[in-house]
């Protein structure tokens, strides 16, 4: 039989129930993501997620299967640095340094979801302490594909490396949102029967950075989203009050970082600063 899940689960999908609205995924397919365990995520629904779209998984490769995926209105890919694109397209040749920081109103907010949600599911185990990360993170990338070997989305799943700890076990892809004019970069963690999923707007600067921004906007927009799988056809949905942006850049040294700042309505929340760097080709 399988398991309810945690009492606190169950209490916040009955929220997301109760103040969201029920869609039906056939019809809202932007929204058709992968749910996790009750007990458990790390990686576990991965296996599960290729069943569920028949596809092949293979090792490595990147986020997208081309950044191509993401043009559209306001957005050519083709202005952005080669440095960046390379990245999104070949994720797991890089490996990553970070630094973080939050904002001391907010911390009592990352403690509670450590608490009672992080360290138990080994999901969004946001970093409590610069020190936390001082080691730096493993990164590795599963994408899977169908029979003609189309990427239908990427597993990224890192861990600390001091510790082994899962900190973020995302599915990568795109999507095209109801009220949007071109597809955006959908980012999918999965959490017990269900997901917080963020939509996130591509463009682009004059210095070819990337940057990606997932708003406070209606229902439709691109944002932040949770997600409670009812059934195979049909789940609960509600916004959240999470803003986020991305600046992925080449400094003047042409060292690959980004800057991702979070906050809650409009407070600064946390503070995220990653280097990237190629991998040798003994490593």
């Amino acid at each position: 039989m399988r398991t309810r899940g945690a009492p606190i689960d169950r209490l916040t999908q009955t929220w997301v129930r109760a103040t969201g609205r029920t869609v039906h995924l056939d019809d809202c397919p932007w929204l058709d993501v992968p749910a996790g365990d009750p007990v458990r995520i790390g990686d576990e629904w991965l296996s599960r997620e290729a069943t569920r779209l028949r596809a092949n998984t293979r090792e490595g490769g990147g986020l997208l299967g081309s950044l191509s995926d993401l043009a559209g209105d306001g957005f050519d890919p083709a202005q952005l640095h080669p440095t960046i694109v390379d990245f999104y397209e070949h994720t797991t040749d890089w490996q990553l340094d970070v630094w973080s920081q939050w904002c001391p109103a907010a911390l009592p907010f990352g403690w509670l979801l450590s608490l009672v949600f992080a360290r138990r599911l080994q999901q969004l185990a946001l970093p409590l302490r610069p020190l936390d990360v001082a080691h730096g993170m493993e990164s590795r990338v599963v994408a899977l594909r169908d029979d003609s070997g189309a990427q239908l989305g990427a597993a990224w799943l890192r861990t600390l490396r001091s510790t082994g700890q899962v900190v973020y076990s995302g599915w990568y892809g795109v999507a095209q949102l109801p009220a949007q004019s071109r597809r955006s970069l959908r980012v999918a963690f999965p959490l017990p029967n269900g997901s917080v999923t963020v939509f996130l707007r591509p463009s682009s600067d004059a210095s070819g950075s990337l940057l990606l921004t997932s708003p406070l906007e209606r229902f439709g927009a691109d944002g932040a989203y949770l997600i409670v799988r009812d059934n195979s056809a049909r789940a609960s949905v509600r916004r959240v009050p999470l803003a986020e942006q991305f600046r992925v850049y080449v400094d003047d040294r042409g060292v690959l970082r980004t800057d991702h700042a979070l906050n809650l309505w409009s407070i600064p929340a946390l503070r995220f600063h990653y280097r990237m760097e190629r991998r040798s080709s003994s490593a």
